[in-house]
């Protein structure tokens, strides 16, 4: 199929949906481990209450990866409608989410949370195959490395924005102990959830399946049994997986097991290391919480900042290499994070628009090398994987990509949960310290990849 190249903008709006889906997942990052303390959840029981997120994902994504390329109506097309089901869902669990009870309730919406969230996600990695020519998958993926910053970014600052402009309070808490802010935060969540995959939806038409593909998927109906096709479907896809895609295994455990590290103990490391509390009652684990939210909206605003700039250096350097410059960043990074005692200025810079200077917190210096890190993860991977796999089957074998992450998440949870904590010592630093080294290693193993030359 010879496909048509779009425009900036026409990339964009096909993509806009994956803003929605990553506000919603920059909400967890930032918010579900303080959720689960002010619940009561002891600091080594977090990451088994992260189990959500890696095990939706590991038997949503193949599943409607594989249910995906297999239908098609002429009214609302191939990818769009788990787009919709995954959107509306999430919505409504973002809503309840901050009037939790108790740390069961809390981890039973994130389930449903992340399963809508995996629906929606896994048709938008397929949907850049689906438009795009090959020349333009760089622009897709970074396009949506693009809105993973953007939306998480906005997700991160919005409880920050709220206290710091007045409208409401660092005390103000809800009945649970859960703060108004959060409540909020999750509110717009639901609203962008759903807006911006509607705009996706409107804005974008879908290619009909080549007759091949048609007559196969009226083929595959015919014999019903949706489920068994559908297991036999990704059971065949993993025995025919091409080389680039189990090159890639290494390059994804690596990253993946180190961000859930990041993202489960970040702010327990910044009270310990700036504050010498791990106690969730005082205000100066609130301000963690806080901190945690700058922290991550700044490293996703370098990571949009960044991701339309690696399109040229990907060109000149293969995606292969960009991605172990950008690893090994954010590796440094985290080793000298838990260096970062205090939130003391480290250095000033002149200020161009008058007087003074413009004061910089040492804290915040980390953000940048992950934020680098992190454009790549979202686009890198990606685009050396989409060269190698056929048209046919983009939607199966992004599902079972996305397995790729998942398992090492799995993996770092029970890791952590019942020997790796204690190992490093009960310190939610030295967690920190793991991830970044990690990184570096996954970004070694990026190096060993056989890169397939995009054509079309």
């Amino acid at each position: 199929m010879n496909k048509k190249t779009l425009s900036f903008w026409q990339i964009l709006t096909m993509n806009f949906g994956f803003f929605g889906v990553q506000f919603s997942f920059g909400l967890q990052q930032s918010n579900m481990s303080a959720i689960y303390k002010y619940l009561g959840a002891k600091e080594a029981e977090l990451p088994l209450l992260w189990l959500a997120g890696p095990v939706t994902g590991l038997v949503v994504q193949p599943i409607v990866g594989a249910i995906s390329d297999g239908t098609w109506s002429p009214r609302f097309g191939r990818r769009k409608p788990f787009f919709l089901i995954g959107a509306i869902i999430a919505s409504l669990a973002l809503i309840v989410m901050p009037y939790s009870s108790s740390i069961w309730m809390a981890a039973s919406l994130l389930w449903i949370l992340d399963a809508a969230n995996n629906i929606a996600l896994e048709p938008y990695r397929a949907f850049i195959s689906d438009k795009l020519p090959k020349k333009q998958y760089s622009l897709g993926f970074l396009m949506q490395s693009f809105f993973t910053g953007f939306g998480t970014t906005l997700a991160n600052f919005t409880p920050a924005i709220l206290v710091s402009f007045g409208i409401l309070a660092l005390t103000d808490k809800m009945e649970n102990g859960i703060p108004v802010s959060t409540y909020w935060a999750f509110g717009v969540g639901a609203v962008a959830s759903i807006v911006t995959i509607l705009i996706s939806v409107l804005t974008t038409k879908e290619y009909p399946p080549t007759d091949v593909e048609l007559k196969k998927i009226k083929q595959d109906k015919a014999k019903g049994d949706l489920i068994n096709r559908t297991l036999l479907e990704i059971f065949v896809s993993l025995k025919e997986m091409p080389k680039t895609m189990r090159q890639l295994i290494p390059v994804m455990f690596f990253p993946w097991y180190a961000m859930f590290c990041y993202w489960q103990y970040i702010t327990s490391a910044l009270s310990l290391s700036l504050y010498d509390t791990l106690d969730q009652s005082t205000p100066f684990f609130n301000q963690a919480q806080l901190l945690t939210g700058n922290l991550n909206g700044t490293y996703n605003v370098i990571c949009f900042l960044t991701a339309f700039a690696m399109i040229p250096i990907a060109r000149y350097l293969g995606a292969k290499r960009l991605h172990f410059v950008s690893l090994l960043f954010g590796g440094i990074a985290l080793l000298i994070m838990p260096y970062l005692s205090d939130k003391a200025l480290l250095f000033s810079l002149p200020n161009p628009f008058g007087a003074g200077e413009i004061m910089i917190s040492q804290i915040y210096l980390f953000s940048f090398g992950l934020g680098i890190t992190w454009a790549s993860m979202m686009a890198m991977p990606y685009q050396m994987l989409a060269a190698s796999i056929p048209s046919q089957k983009t939607g199966v074998y992004m599902g079972i990509f996305n397995m790729f992450i998942v398992v090492p998440m799995i993996i770092q949870i029970f890791s952590v949960q019942y020997f790796m904590y204690d190992l490093l010592g009960n310190n939610p630093i030295n967690i920190i310290r793991l991830a970044g080294v990690f990184f570096i290693i996954g970004g070694v193993f990026s190096l060993f990849v056989t890169e397939k030359e995009n054509e079309e």
